[in-house]
């Protein structure tokens, strides 16, 4: 299968701790946030219970801009790596994509034929 990258949003609409973007990857609803300089994507599944995490729409990050936090659950999420570090899910993950951030755009990497 080859890949093939598709315009997400604007490099300047994803700030450090900030909100997300959301996007749907197939039908399954998905969300790219930036952390410490670096876009991160993530299917927009809590590893719990299959909910989205954001409370708001974009509202990913918990107070301290530090964790993805899933609004219904409480569990903390680290922005890297999607690993669960506290809540009911603990060790468990977010489901990961490719991101690739170039030329001022930010792109999510899909498999195609």
């Amino acid at each position: 299968m080859a890949e093939r990258e598709r315009l997400i949003c604007l490099s300047e609409q994803l700030r450090d701790g900030g909100d997300g973007v959301r996007f749907l990857v197939g039908e399954e609803p998905a969300f790219a946030v930036r952390y410490a300089g670096v876009v991160h994507g993530y299917l927009n599944r809590c590893a719990h219970v299959p909910v989205e995490l954001d409370w708001l729409e974009g509202k990913f990050f918990d107070l301290t801009g530090h964790y993805l936090l899933c609004a219904v659950h409480g569990a903390h999420y680290e922005p890297r790596t999607g690993f669960c570090v506290m809540g009911p899910c603990k060790g468990g993950r977010l489901p990961q994509l490719t991101m690739r951030e170039r030329g001022g755009e930010v792109f999510v990497v899909e498999e195609g034929p």
